[in-house]
């Protein structure tokens, strides 16, 4: 009994060292989140035709205006329904993302 209760601690503290955050698991999350926001902003954010670029905007001012978008502080045409789609984990990715492009 002693034995397998050990067992069973082992295994639930070993797996709990698994369950690492998304942006650990995968280098390059930020990335294949952002490039949903291409057809609008362009590839690695940089826009044409009058979409403000996101590339090389300080991520403070990227992830305050991703998250006015999703509680609806901030009105826009389809912004606001997109960024309700993401976690707030995954707007910090992208907006991360975003402020490293030049």
């Amino acid at each position: 009994m002693k034995k397998t209760r050990i067992t069973l601690l082992t295994v639930a503290f070993i797996g709990s060292g698994l369950a690492l955050p998304a942006s650990a698991q995968d280098a390059s999350l930020g990335r294949n989140l952002a490039a949903s926001c291409a057809g609008c902003h362009g590839t690695a954010g940089k826009s044409v035709a009058g979409i403000p670029p996101a590339a090389g905007q300080p991520k403070e001012i990227l992830m305050r205006t991703l998250k006015d978008f999703k509680d609806g502080k901030r009105p826009a045409t389809i912004m606001h329904q997109l960024a309700k789609g993401y976690t707030d984990e995954q707007l910090e990715l992208i907006a991360a993302y975003f402020a490293a492009q030049k």
